[in-house]
Order: C-alpha cells, then structure tokens, then sequence
C-alpha cells in the first residue's frame, strides 16, 4: 500500500442457472480462492448469485428470495477477510427488482450498487424484469438489514485515500454517458465492473478496446468480470471474459470457458500522480459531490507481490512492428524540428561535430533526412571531424567513411595543438588529465563549430541526447551548446534502436555496414588518450548503465515515483542483470546527478519533444537549479540501511 499497489482479482465463477443455493457455495469458494492469492479487491460478475440467463424466471418471488438468502450467505462466508468484494444478485427494493452489485468486506454489507443503464435490444430483455437505477442514495431494506442503495457510492481504504472504488454494471460501460465517468471524477480511482457479456464474432476486441479506452479517459484502474460457464446456452455464449485495464493498458486478461480467477496488481499512486499532473482532468464540485455517500473498508495491510511485468526498456516498445513504427516516427519529428528552424533562419547549410558515436550519428542522420525533405544537397551539410587526445581509429574513421558515403562536405580540423595552447594560456599541466583537461577539448570543437556556421551562415546541429542531459554528462558551453539540438527529446536507449533501424532500413550497404560498427562501439566521450589504441573512457563505467538511468529516469518524471519505489520497480524489472546493490548505486548516482545538474537543463537549446517525457526548461520540466536533493537522497540512505 505504501507504493500504491492493490492487488486486484476478476473471477468467473461456474454456476448453475437458478441454483442459488449452489452459486453462493461456488462463490464462496471462488472469493475464498482469490483472498488466498492476495486480492484486496474481489469482482464477480452481474447476477451471479442466480446466473444472468434466467430470464422470466426474476419475475418469480421464490428465485428472488433464494437469490436473497444465498446472498447473505456468501457475505457471511467472507468473514475474517480484509477484501473489498462485489457480487452480483437481483435486489427486490420496495416493491422493484433491481440488477444490483452488494459490496461487502469481512462479512459486512457496506452498500448495494444499481444498473443504471438496461439493455431492451437485439438479445437483451432487461426492462422486462428489472427496474433501472437511480444515482441519489438512500437506506433501504436490503439482504436482511438496512443499508444504503444507489449508484453514487464511494469505497475507500482507510489507510489509503487514493484507493477509492465505485461500480458499474455491464451495459453502463456501453452507454454515451457511463456513471464510471461521473464516479472518476467524484474520487475513483479505480472502477469495477460486474458483467454477463456475451461473446459473438468481433466482440471480444470491441470489449477490450472499450475497458481500455475507458481506463485512458478516465485515468483509473479498470477490474472488468463477465459470467461465464453454467449460463443458459438456449440462445446465448459466455466465455468468461475478465479484464484488468490500467491507464489504456490491458494489464491481465482471461478469455476461455475454465472459470477460476484473475489476478493483477493495479498502481493507484500512479494513477492520483497522473490525474494531478493533468489540469484538464476536472475532478467533481464539492456541491456535487455531497451527492455521494462515502464508506471505508480496511484492507490487508500485507505488501503486495508484484507480478507486473515493467519493460527495462519503458522508452522501446518491444514488439518489433510497433518499434520500427516508433522510429519511423521519431525520425519524422526530428527532421520536421530542424525544416522548420532552418526556414525560419533561412539557413540552407548545416554544421555537425562528427565524433563516429551514437549521438552524432544519429543526428546527422535526421539533418539528411532534413535536408532531402527540403530539397537541399547532402553537400551543404558541413561534417566536421576534430580528432583530438583520445580520438580512436575506430571512431575516426567511421565518421569519415559515414560522412562520405551520405556526400556531405567532410572538414578535419585536430584540435591538440589549439587545446595545447590554451593549456598553456591558462597554466594547465598536460599530464593532469582532470576535468580542466577534458573539457577544454569539448569547448575547442564547440568553438570550431560556431565559427564554421558564421562563415558559412549555417546552424550549428547539436548531438546530445536526453539521456547526457537528465546527467549532465555535458561540458557546459561545450557539447552542451548548439543552435538547434535534435536528440535533446531521446534518450539513449531508444537512439541506439533509430540508428539500427536506419541501418537495416537503408539501401546502402556500407552505410548500413559503418552505422552497425557505430552501434558496436562503446559510449565514449573520448576525451583520454587510447589504451593500445583501444577506447579508455567508457562512459558507463564511470555513470552506470544507460538502460538503468533511462529506467529511473522514466518513472522519475512520467510518474514522479519516489526512490523506494523505482528502486522496488527496477529490482523485479532487472533482477536478471543487476544485483540490488547495484541498481541502488546507480539510483544514487542519478538522483544525486539529476539534481546537481539542472543549471544544464535551465539553458539547453530549442530542440524537439518526441515523447512523454522530456527535459525542456520551457515545458515539460521547470526545475529550480540549486533545490535540494536531501529528502530524495534520505530515502535512499534508508533503503540502504535496509539493505545491508
């Protein structure tokens, strides 16, 4: 409960039409088995208690009352378990009957919840036995004591304000104007849905595709139970399809005839961060909002396992087909940026510092996509190599055969001697290879490159990505200066998949050939002489994985997650190639970094967004450069006193 996770159960239980008696022992069974698993929250489907196919038969005072009587033995059966559990049941209300949800915990009857919306088509004949909802709550007698009916019910954990639930039956999602938009706005963060779906062609996908929509609109979690074995097949199938919907994302799905439970873990941490973050998302009146009767429930207070699958990748999408379309995208985006700028400044030349790494390559290549979109000759693209103390072979001749093979105009300028004059101007010894040596390097090419531009009347195009900038692995007023940085919105692992892309998409093959060797070199900012003639400064030796940063980085900013939870998150995502103690030194070296280095961030150049998170003064990050990183870092001392 303390990071936010609930763990969350769909369960479809089997059931015989009309044998009430035999239901309540199934569902019992079943809440039992789903409490067993660690659910918080237990779902069943709509009018389980007596099987939805009933048909005439609700009209029928002795199903009614069995229904009734099965009913309060399910939540006596509860007893002793901390869960919130739904279930549906057919509610004879002050001479109406009613397609209801009663919502219960530990064998207490909190609330009983109403459809609203009664499908009267096609196979559905629910007005002929049922009276529709209303939203107002009242106490009424109900399943053997009063208590409160209506829709605008609210469940919230005690312990827990975020953990606020409300239901919907069936048809209410299918509606223009589901209540669960009303009960997100009142505080849900999470909606149930009790259901007895059918299955024909094509609808499965349609219902997937609305229990996800809606989880993204609303930005809730989404518990979805649909009745399954045991309904009447006289004109109907149900397949029992249970769903668990995050923010858009399908998160666990059980769609076949076996009944049995769905488990998932639903973060509505996550989910309170992403509404907050959203000035759009309108959260109800107070007036309006004192429509809605509001019961606690105290839920096990036992840590949730987690068994969600987080990508170490979240930037990459993994499915193949969805990657190339990414990149396709993001290259798009990219070389849209730069046109624009260049036909603002009516600059029809461009300059790049090409180093044969990543960054550069990458960013040459979206200035010739720039270029050809616009017309412009790849030869009024200005590549300029600057070999300088640690500049390798590899590297160097990479660029140049890259430079070449796309026809722009290669320029080298070595940059040692300049850098030895100014060593000496500065009275810097050149065996104390510390800071002062390598960032005098970096500036030196950074001046070249601004000079080139003026007596060409070209941009300087920068190369650094989001990732250097969340660091600030960047020598201010050095790489970290240009006239337009194109890879300021990508972070490092996701610009090794748009060089690769490029490189199998291409049709040369020694442009594919040098860029594939590009991506097989390591991350190096070359700055200390080679190491027979190898690279000695690699840089993930000396900041961390990239694929870690990357990973805190995501979950820092998209979600604002503290410490201890992306520490939680990165353990399970990278158990396999980290150890704890590893991922929790990387996580201090980027928080610690994160923070000292934002005075970088606060005069980055103009260059585009291409994602949910990015890292621009002007937008998406407006960070004071000299806060505090101490309740940060606290955490993570705490963490690590656990730890050891």
């Amino acid at each position: 409960m303390r990071d936010g996770y609930v763990k969350v159960a769909a369960l479809t239980p089997q059931i015989r039409v009309a044998d009430c008696a035999w239901n309540a022992q199934a569902l019992s069974e079943g809440i039992a088995a789903a409490w067993e698993g660690g659910a918080q929250i237990i779902v069943c489907p709509e009018l389980c208690v007596t099987g939805y196919t009933c048909q005439d038969l609700f009209l029928q005072k002795r199903l009614l009352d069995a229904a009734s009587e099965a009913m309060q033995q399910v939540i006596e059966s509860s007893r002793g378990m901390k869960a919130l559990i739904f279930a549906g049941f057919p509610a004879e209300v002050e001479g109406k009957c009613y397609n209801a949800a009663a919502v219960f915990t530990d064998g207490q009857l909190l609330g009983v919840v109403p459809k609203r919306y009664l499908p009267n088509y096609n196979e559905f004949y629910e007005m002929r036995h049922f009276a529709p909802g209303e939203e107002a709550v009242r106490t009424v007698r109900c399943l053997g004591r009063e208590t409160a009916f209506g829709m605008c019910q609210l469940f919230t954990a005690e312990d827990n304000p975020d953990l606020t639930v409300a239901a919907e039956l069936c048809e209410d999602l299918w509606t223009a104007d589901p209540p669960s938009r009303r009960h997100a706005q009142a505080g849900a963060t999470i909606i149930v849905n009790l259901s007895a779906s059918n299955d024909l062609i094509g609808k499965r996908a349609y219902r997937r595709s609305l229990v996800a929509s809606t989880s993204a609109r609303l930005q809730a979690g989404y518990i979805y139970a649909s009745a399954g074995e045991g309904e009447s097949t006289q004109d109907l199938v149900f397949s029992g399809h249970d769903l668990i919907a995050e923010s858009g994302t399908i998160l666990a799905e059980k769609c076949d005839e076996t009944p049995g439970v769905l488990f998932g873990e639903l973060d509505v941490q996550k989910l309170s961060a992403e509404r907050r973050r959203q000035t759009s998302y309108e959260m109800m009146a107070s007036s309006e909002r004192e429509r809605y009767v509001r019961h606690t429930f105290r839920p096990d207070p036992a840590q949730v396992q987690l068994t969600r699958v987080y990508a170490r990748h979240p930037f990459v999408p993994d499915d193949l087909k969805d990657r190339q379309q990414r990149c396709e995208e993001i290259l798009s985006i990219q070389a849209r940026g730069l046109m624009k700028r260049m036909q603002h400044t009516g600059c029809r030349r461009l300059v790049i510092g090409l180093s044969g790494g990543l960054d550069s390559t990458l960013a040459l290549l979206v200035m010739v996509r720039a270029c050809d979109r616009l017309s412009i000759s790849h030869d009024q693209i200005m590549t300029v190599t600057m070999p300088g103390f640690g500049t390798t072979g590899r590297t160097y001749d990479n660029a140049c055969r890259m430079a070449r093979t796309l026809g722009t105009d290669l320029k080298e300028i070595p940059i040692s001697d300049a850098v030895r004059i100014h060593f000496r101007d500065i009275g810097h010894d050149e065996q104390v290879q510390d800071v002062v040596y390598e960032n005098c390097q970096a500036r030196e090419r950074t001046q070249i490159l601004m000079d080139l531009a003026n007596q060409a009347g070209a941009l300087v195009v920068g190369t650094g990505d989001m990732s250097e900038l969340a660091l600030g692995w960047a020598t201010y007023n050095g790489d970290h200066m240009s006239m337009y940085a194109v890879n300021s919105g990508v972070p490092k692992t996701l610009v090794r998949h748009l060089v690769r892309y490029y490189a199998d998409c291409c049709a040369d093959s020694e442009l594919s050939g040098v860029l594939l060797d590009v991506l097989d070199t390591p991350v190096s900012p070359e700055l200390l002489p080679p190491q027979n003639g190898e690279i000695a400064q690699v840089t993930e030796d000396l900041v961390g994985p990239y694929e870690l940063h990357d990973f805190f980085l995501y979950y820092l900013l998209r979600f604002g997650f503290p410490p201890r939870k992306i520490y939680r998150i990165a353990c399970r995502a990278f158990e396999d190639s980290y150890s704890r103690e590893e991922i929790l030194k990387w996580l201090r070296t980027f928080v610690r970094r994160f923070f000292a280095q934002q005075f970088k961030r606060s005069c980055i150049p103009d260059g585009p967004k291409v994602g949910s998170v990015a890292l621009s003064p002007r937008g998406d990050l407006r960070m004071p450069s000299d806060a505090c990183v101490t309740v940060w870092m606290a955490e993570l001392d705490e963490l690590e006193a656990r730890n050891s």
